[in-house]
């Protein structure tokens, strides 16, 4: 367990250094937004692919 606490504290790290550094998380290419008067829909498919994709070497690395 205190492995996990210890990787899930660096990932959010990690992605805290990326935000500062301009990447933009949330805005990517993929993200789908559909605004039409007062409604705003927001579907972040490649956000959810970069993290499904980071959390998965990251859990892999974990069970090691």
């Amino acid at each position: 367990m205190g492995k996990a606490l210890v990787f899930a504290g660096l990932l959010i790290v990690g992605v805290g250094v990326l935000v500062m550094l301009g990447v933009p998380l949330g805005r990517l290419p993929g993200d789908v937004v559909y605004r039409r008067g007062s409604v705003t829909v927001y579907l972040p498919i490649a956000t959810s692919v970069v993290l499904s994709i980071a959390l998965t070497l990251v859990l892999m690395f974990v069970r090691r």
